[in-house]
């Protein structure tokens, strides 16, 4: 071992496997940085004075002789304003052809907030897509993530709320985007000129994929600069979580430790939950929101991906193709935000929870007319309009495209409920019925 400007160098690696190296140091910390024959590592275990390190890169053509230099700290994030606006890889370092930021550096992956420190949320947030807003309304404070087959278009979602979400700052962390995806996120975000608010930390699928679980903690480090000093209402979008416990599975493997169900780690919602425990509301205004992407494999919601992620977060959107009208919705059946009553009705129109409850018992109706119609049987008269509400109410508001604001969301089902219904069979309280109730030509 020698010394070296304040570093620690060893050149006697003990042994080397696929993505890790072990050599005897002292003195070191867990998950320190260090550089192995120039290439970024991280220490993942330490036994004694054994030292087991990730190199990030793969070790292949490494030599035993190699030098190993320690940094002396764990991964950092410098944080300041100037953070907005720009894009950075999962080192924290720019990506956009911009200047270095100069700030506070801070070490990622810390603790979660104390929960003295927490607010019961209580604040909307509003996303402007009428399948979240409406049926499935989001609390600033929130932990949810968005299941998804890998052909549906998630990123365009994401992409969406990134831009209607009435936030004041929205942190992408995006987990092994193809380079496509990184542009597209770039370019929709240069050309909407929403830049000003949105900080991005992006690992592409040509970046070495243990990286990627670094993403989380860099964009949930800046998250929280900006909910605590700033006092600022933050939203954080990850995508694709799946990918990220993929890594995580890389490197408990290439660690000889037992894998648990399907391959993953048996840490893996402790994993998950450092991260998604990130999301609060603070007392003095401040919040991260966290919406996630978990691709399904396969469309299986068992997979242990979803299903720890499932008791982690606070309900989960469902994204699936309506084939009726041709377009993908947030499916009202699967979809579930479990903070939405500690804000619909309260800081949204009175009627809106009973044009939730209302549109969707409709709207289940309209499947069971279905199910009829498959198995041969005849509609009723009721089934037939039921159907053709499902079809205008898909189209006109579960659908992703659909960009307006929950006033006209609530308009809107009023207009279908009298354009296809009776009121009787609407069902919602005669006081909103009195107020709200739309005559059309046609109506009932």
């Amino acid at each position: 071992m020698e010394t070296r400007a304040f570093q620690r160098i060893y050149t006697k690696i003990e042994e080397i496997t696929k993505a890790t190296c072990t050599v005897r140091a002292s003195g070191v910390g867990y998950e320190e940085l260090a550089m192995v024959a120039g290439r970024e590592a991280q220490v993942v275990k330490i036994m004694g004075d054994q030292v087991t390190l990730q190199v990030f890169a793969g070790t292949e053509g490494i030599p035993t002789n190699a030098e190993v230099v320690f940094m002396g700290k764990a991964p950092t994030l410098k944080v300041g304003d100037a953070l907005a606006g720009r894009f950075f890889n999962a080192y924290g370092q720019p990506i956009d052809d911009g200047p270095a930021v100069e700030g506070e550096e801070r070490e990622i992956g810390g603790p979660s907030v104390n929960p003295v420190r927490r607010k019961q949320p209580s604040e909307l947030i509003t996303t402007g897509i009428a399948g979240i807003d409406l049926n499935n309304t989001l609390v600033t404070g929130q932990k949810i993530p968005f299941f998804a087959d890998p052909d549906q278009p998630f990123n365009q979602v994401m992409a969406m709320v990134a831009l209607r979400a009435r936030a004041d700052k929205i942190i992408l962390g995006g987990i092994g985007l193809t380079n496509d995806d990184y542009l597209f996120f770039r370019n929709v975000f240069e050309n909407a000129g929403a830049l000003h608010r949105i900080v991005s930390f992006v690992n592409t699928t040509e970046d070495p994929p243990v990286e990627r679980l670094l993403v989380p903690d860099m964009a949930l480090t800046a998250a929280e600069y900006f909910a605590v000093e700033k006092n600022e209402k933050v939203l954080a979008l990850l995508t694709d979580m799946t990918l990220y416990a993929d890594a995580l599975s890389i490197v408990s493997n290439r660690m000889d430790q037992i894998p648990s169900k399907d391959s993953m780690p048996g840490s893996l919602y402790s994993d998950l939950a450092k991260l998604y425990e990130k999301a609060v509301q603070f007392e003095a205004g401040g919040s991260i929101t966290i919406i996630a992407v978990t691709t399904l494999s396969g469309g299986d919601i068992t997979h242990a991906i979803p299903d720890n992620t499932g008791y982690i977060t606070e309900g989960q959107l469902f994204l699936r193709r309506d084939t009726e009208v041709g377009k993908v919705i947030v499916d009202p059946f699967r979809s579930l935000s479990r903070l939405k009553q500690l804000v619909i009705g309260k800081k949204t129109r009175a009627d809106h929870p009973q044009v939730m409850n209302a549109a969707v018992r409709l709207y289940a109706d309209a499947a069971n007319a279905r199910t009829k119609l498959e198995n041969g049987f005849d509609l009723t008269d009721y089934d037939e309009r039921a159907l053709e509400f499902a079809r205008e109410y898909s189209r006109q508001l579960l659908a992703i495209d659909v960009n307006i604001d929950t006033e006209k969301m609530l308009e809107t089902a009023w207009e279908l409920f009298a354009r296809y219904f009776s009121q009787a069979e609407v069902g919602i309280k005669q006081e909103f019925m009195d107020k709200y109730w739309i005559k059309v030509d046609g109506g009932r």
